[in-house]
């Protein structure tokens, strides 16, 4: 097991990464000297066959209360998120309890939530159980959803630990890897140069299921840390982290939640941004051989066909980054350095127009 810390200006605090750590939950708890006085952990119904007994068990004795919630991005809604504070209430949880996250990034930004906003604020830890939420549970962004866009209803909430056990992750589905595999890809892309030359060895999932996973998120989860401790409720640099998140998140609401997976989104959003880079910049990010890279590893990188520039621009301009009639983007320099550069509505809508034309075009010649 190692350890990595995390600071930000609000609070301290570790990252416990290992494999079969799950079971050691009762002893890293006491390692933070903080004695709560009861815990509610929140789950879904997929994670729970697998790893909630491990919790309760580890956690013998002391006053433990769980809640399940539905699989899926379904689950951060307003009514899930009433539904655990009911829960809460109902165990009679007090300023000393503590939540805990088990699951992936929709379960920390759920419990997590719920955490921030029970009492106005309690204690809660994040146990993490897909690749994907190696980002998501790092750096205190809490939310739930609204009809009208991803994450809108929020707030920035540091856990008290975050515990990995990488064990955990042999259970998930291709498409859960795929999807947290593309975090990663972009944590190298905008920040550590060595990293992506590290993964950019990966040929398919099969390798990287048998790869030194610890070692690779530990260089994932740093990147973020890095960013975080300077910039904790994204003032600056933190916007670095939403790479590809701004066409991609649009992307996952025109097509309903579930439909596609956050990374396999985000992967069609960081192609786009780094095409509309080399247009920004007049620079070239050799993008041929990595979205061939790409479509090894089972990802697809063109926008739906089913999808237009108008539905892609009106999602894009509810993103909570945009303002003012301009909508943020993040342009890759080089592999390592990234920008933030804002756009008027009509002048991205134009690229977003052309590239869907182009795809579909590309498409009707392979026919």
């Amino acid at each position: 097991m190692e350890t990595i810390q995390i600071n930000t200006k609000s609070k301290h605090y570790p990252l416990f990464i290992g494999n079969g750590i799950r079971h050691k939950l009762q002893d890293l708890i006491q390692s933070l000297n903080k004695p709560f006085s009861s815990y509610l952990i929140i789950t879904d119904e997929m994670v729970a066959k697998f790893y909630l007994t491990d919790l309760v068990n580890t956690l013998n004795g002391s006053h433990v209360f769980t809640h399940i919630v539905p699989n899926g991005e379904e689950a951060k809604s307003i009514d899930y998120y009433y539904e655990c504070l009911t829960k809460a209430l109902e165990c009679g949880l007090d300023r000393k309890s503590c939540i805990i996250a088990l699951g992936g990034g929709v379960i920390g930004d759920l419990a997590g939530f719920v955490a921030a906003t029970y009492m106005r604020g309690i204690a809660f830890i994040q146990i993490p159980t897909t690749l994907l939420a190696h980002d998501s549970s790092v750096g205190g962004k809490v939310a739930i959803n609204h009809s009208l866009g991803k994450n809108m209803i929020g707030a920035f909430y540091q856990p008290d630990a975050v515990i990995y056990d990488v064990e955990t992750l042999q259970s998930l589905s291709d498409t859960e890897w795929r999807s947290g595999f593309a975090e990663v890809i972009k944590h190298g892309l905008i920040w550590d140069k060595q990293l992506f030359e590290q993964i950019r060895s990966i040929q398919s999932l099969q390798q990287l299921k048998q790869s030194d996973l610890i070692s690779i998120l530990k260089r994932a989860i740093k990147v973020k840390a890095e960013i975080v401790s300077e910039d904790e409720t994204e003032k600056g640099i933190r916007s670095y982290l939403n790479f590809g998140h701004t066409l991609g998140h649009a992307i996952e609401a025109e097509l309903g939640y579930g439909t596609i997976s956050h990374g396999e989104a985000i992967i069609i959003g960081m192609i786009f941004a780094m095409k509309l880079s080399e247009k920004h910049y007049e620079n070239h990010l050799n993008i041929k051989p990595l979205e061939k890279w790409f479509h090894s590893l089972g990802f697809t990188t063109s926008i739906p066909s089913s999808l237009s520039a108008e539905q892609l621009i009106n999602k894009m301009k509810n993103d909570k980054k945009s303002h003012q009639g301009l909508i943020t983007m993040i342009l890759l320099k080089e592999v390592g350095k990234v920008e933030s550069v804002p756009f008027q509505e009509g002048t991205l809508y134009h690229y977003l127009k052309k590239e869907i034309e182009r795809e579909m075009k590309t498409d009707d010649s392979r026919s």
